[in-house]
């Protein structure tokens, strides 16, 4: 458990707040390049509790700016999209990418007002299919090394999601690797032999799916340890005396982790405060191996939700579509075949805001809690003096693996298998990733 002021302090992102300062010091996820239609490069951006405005700009990039007119508060996400920036529908003020106001029409020409108006504006950059934007003090860092943003764009595959909860519930669920075993098993077998579908693949090696194989091996051992992007995970499942069932994922901290995806593939995640309440969750999906069916992605995706807010069509307001008669008979949840609405539902059923001084954590829960340490002293770290943790030098990776090994040589396996994974890939023999 946490006491309620630590709660606090890992919950509370909008501007001014210790966590709010951290995170703004991290590239976060804005928005979709597909959600901007080629008739409008213009959309209204709610991102850590502030209200934004994303736009094209005329050399190709984005601008983020502050919503409202400086003049008289209008809202700027409606404003004309031209003359390099956009133009306030009620006096014509024009604000360019940089938030400057460059021209204030209904002032004397001799004005030089214009040149005292400024309102938020923060860098952007593109990368496989996501907007991301700094909203921190100073140059913005460079991106990582990410094998998300090192693959081809033909071996990707981007989307998103709105959860109606605070970003950490969200984030704690994808590095909990025992829940697994249950939030997502199936009564008998999964029956879908769809692709895209995550724990529907086999295992290489088992002749089994990941959902039968987590679910007969319900109770793994769980370590934990410290890397350069935040933490590695490892959940080590004991198939036989001879044999070890092999599963790494990562917290890329501080609000994203990566986790395998059958035998070729690996997603990255990013949980992302819309304000304390609700949140967006951003995926980079990308294949070792082959390039990736985004149409087919693509059409699974949108099936799940509604336009334009990304809300999945299961949620709070219909108990994300409970069925008992499924739960009895085909699934654990009785939730569908969506394991992204059994996450959802694990999460939104907290509460808005999960008071985590009333939990009993346990032996399980160790990346959870290691997670919660890291971010504690990160908030103090920064706040003291700005340092950022797993910032510093080449980030990479991270590696996430899901693959058997004998039982005395897991270690080594794991990194062999990865390294030829790597090797054979037609884009990732030439990424740099550290072990």
């Amino acid at each position: 458990m946490l006491k309620r002021e630590d709660n606090e302090r890992v919950t509370r992102s909008g501007p001014g707040t210790p966590l709010g300062g951290l995170m703004r010091a991290y590239w976060q996820p804005a928005a979709l390049v597909s959600e901007m239609t080629p008739e409008r490069q213009v959309k209204p951006v709610r991102l850590l509790g502030e209200d934004l405005v994303l736009f094209k700009k005329d050399d190709g990039g984005w601008a983020l700016v502050g919503r409202f007119c400086a003049h008289r508060g209008v809202d700027l996400a409606f404003g004309r999209h031209e003359d390099g920036g956009l133009r306030c529908l009620y006096h014509g003020w024009l604000y360019g990418p940089d938030g400057r106001c460059k021209e204030q029409p209904a002032e004397p020409a001799h004005s030089r007002f214009a040149e005292k108006v400024r309102i938020p504006s923060y860098p952007c950059v593109e990368r496989n299919g996501i907007v991301f934007a700094y909203l921190g003090e100073g140059d913005p860092p460079p991106l990582p090394g990410y094998d998300a943003f090192a693959a081809p764009d033909e071996y990707t595959f981007a989307f998103k999601g709105l959860w109606e909860c605070n970003w950490l519930q969200g984030l704690e669920g994808g590095i909990d690797p025992s829940h697994v075993s249950f939030l997502h098993r199936f009564i008998d077998e999964d029956p879908r032999e769809v692709y895209g579908q995550q724990f529907s693949e086999i295992v290489e090696g088992t002749g089994q799916k990941l959902s039968k194989l987590v679910g007969d091996a319900y109770r793994p051992d769980i370590e934990v340890e410290e890397a350069e992007h935040g933490l590695r995970v490892y959940a080590l499942r004991q198939l036989t005396d001879e044999i070890k069932h092999v599963r790494i994922t990562n917290l890329v901290f501080p609000n994203a982790f990566v986790v395998p995806f059958g035998n070729s593939k690996v997603f990255i995640q990013w949980h992302v405060p819309i304000d304390d309440e609700n949140h967006y969750w951003y995926m980079i999906f990308y294949d070792f191996a082959q390039e990736t069916d985004k149409e087919t992605l693509l059409a699974q995706r949108l099936s799940e939700v509604s336009q334009p807010d990304y809300r999945p069509l299961r949620n709070r307001a219909n108990n994300w579509g409970y069925d008992p008669g499924e739960q009895r008979d085909l699934t654990y949840t009785g939730m569908g075949l969506d394991i992204n609405v059994h996450d959802q539902w694990a999460v939104e059923s907290m509460g808005r805001v999960q008071d985590r001084t009333v939990e009993r954590l346990g032996v399980s829960d160790r990346a959870v809690t290691a997670n919660r340490r890291m971010l504690l002293k990160a908030i103090d770290a920064f706040a003291a003096g700005g340092t950022v943790p797993a910032r510093i030098g080449e980030l990479s990776g991270p590696l996430a693996v899901d693959t058997i090994a004998p039982t005395g040589e897991w270690e080594t396996t794991w990194r062999r298998r990865e390294a030829e994974r790597r090797a054979a890939s037609p884009w990732a023999g030439q990424v740099r990733a550290h072990a």
